[in-house]
C-alpha cells in the first residue's frame, strides 16, 4: 500500500540503504534519505538502530512533505568511529549539518527516543536567530525526563566498567529478549529483529555501543537545559506514547503533563516503545494531525 494515510510492508535494511546517499561530516560518512516535496520534516531515530525504523511511515509522509532523515554516528549505516567522544550535542551539530546542506530555513520535527534528546538540543538552539525555524514537533517514546528514564539490563551493562566486554560478548539472542521485554501487546517480528540486529552489527558497530550509552549520563547533566527547551517550546508539541513501555511509559506521561503547559498527549495503551514500528497507522494518524493543526 502507498498514499497519504496509510503506511506499507517493512523494507529490508538493504532496500532503505538503496534509496539513500552519503555526506561528509567532520571527516566521517554520514547516510541519509531525502524524499518527498512541500514543508521539510525532519526524522530523529532513536537507539541502539537507525533511521530505518521509519520505513513503515515513510511513503505517507513523504506524500506530505519533503521528508529528510539520516543515520547518526555510529549507527547503522554511517561511520561508526571507535575513537570518537559521542555526545548528543554532536548528533544534533550532524543533523544541524544536514538542514544546512538542504537548505531548510523551516522545518517540522518526529523524533523517538535517544532522538528525543538531539530533538531538544535543537529545540534549545532556536534562541539563536540564525537556527532553522521549527514550527511544529511529535515526540515518541524516550527519555525526555531523566527521572522518569528506566533503562533496561543491557542498558546498564553497557554503561558498567565492563561495557567493552558486554558488547563482545552480545549475541542476537539476548538483543531479542531485550527487545521482547520492551514491546507492547504485538510482540516484534523475527524479520523486525534480524533487521534491527543486522544494522547494530554493521560496521562493527557493538564496538561503540559503550560510548554511545554515554546519553543516560549526558541527559542529566544538561537536564535543565533540555528540560527547559520543551517546557518553553514556542511551536506546538505533541507527544505520542506507547503506554506497555517499561522505559518510557507511564512516569514519563505523567511527568509531561505535570512539566508541560497544555500537554498535549496521545495515549497508545497497547503499544511499547517502538510505536513506529508496533502501531504505524495510529501513530501516522496522529502525526498527520497534529502537524495538520500547526
Amino acid at each position: 500500500m502507498t498514499g497519504c494515510c496509510t503506511v506499507v510492508a517493512m523494507l529490508s535494511p538493504d532496500e532503505w540503504r538503496s534509496g539513500g546517499s552519503y555526506f561528509a561530516w567532520r571527516g566521517h560518512q554520514i547516510f541519509r534519505r531525502v524524499e518527498g516535496t512541500g514543508e521539510p520534516l525532519l526524522l530523529i531515530h532513536g537507539f541502539p538502530t537507525a533511521s530505518w525504523d521509519w520505513a513503515p511511515l515513510w511513503p505517507a509522509l513523504t506524500a506530505r512533505y519533503r521528508v529528510l532523515t539520516l543515520d547518526m554516528l555510529g549507527f547503522g549505516f554511517s561511520a561508526k568511529p571507535t575513537r570518537h567522544d559521542y555526545t548528543l550535542r554532536g548528533q544534533a551539530d550532524v543533523y544541524a549539518d544536514l538542514l544546512r546542506h538542504e537548505g531548510v530555513t523551516r522545518y517540522r520535527v518526529l523524533a523517538h527516543d535517544y532522538g528525543l534528546t538531539v530533538a531538544q538540543e535543537l529545540f534549545a538552539r532556536q534562541i539563536d536567530s540564525g537556527q532553522p525555524k521549527i514550527i511544529s514537533a511529535c515526540l515518541l517514546n524516550g527519555g525526555l525526563f531523566p527521572e522518569t528514564h528506566h533503562p533496561v539490563l543491557m542498558q546498564k551493562l553497557l554503561r558498567s566498567p565492563l561495557g567493552w566486554l558486554i558488547a563482545r560478548l552480545a549475541t542476537y539472542g539476548s538483543f531479542s529478549r531485550s527487545m521482547h521485554k520492551i514491546w507492547g501487546a504485538t510482540p516484534p517480528s523475527e524479520t523486525e529483529l534480524r533487521a534491527m540486529w543486522s544494522l547494530i552489527q554493521h560496521n562493527k558497530g557493538m564496538r561503540v555501543m559503550p560510548k554511545l550509552i554515554k546519553y543516560i549520563a549526558e541527559r542529566r547533566t544538561h537536564r535543565e537545559r533540555w528540560v527547559g527547551a520543551v517546557i518553553n517550546a514556542r511551536f506546538p508539541l505533541r507527544l505520542i506514547d506507547g503506554l506497555k513501555d517499561p522505559v518510557s511509559g507511564p512516569d514519563m506521561v505523567a511527568r509531561y503533563r505535570e512539566l508541560v503547559p497544555r500537554a498535549d498527549v496521545v495515549e497508545l495503551p497497547d503499544v511499547g516503545h517502538y510505536p513506529q514500528l508496533e502501531a504505524p497507522e495510529r501513530v501516522l494518524a496522529a502525526v498527520l494531525e497534529h502537524f495538520a493543526r500547526a
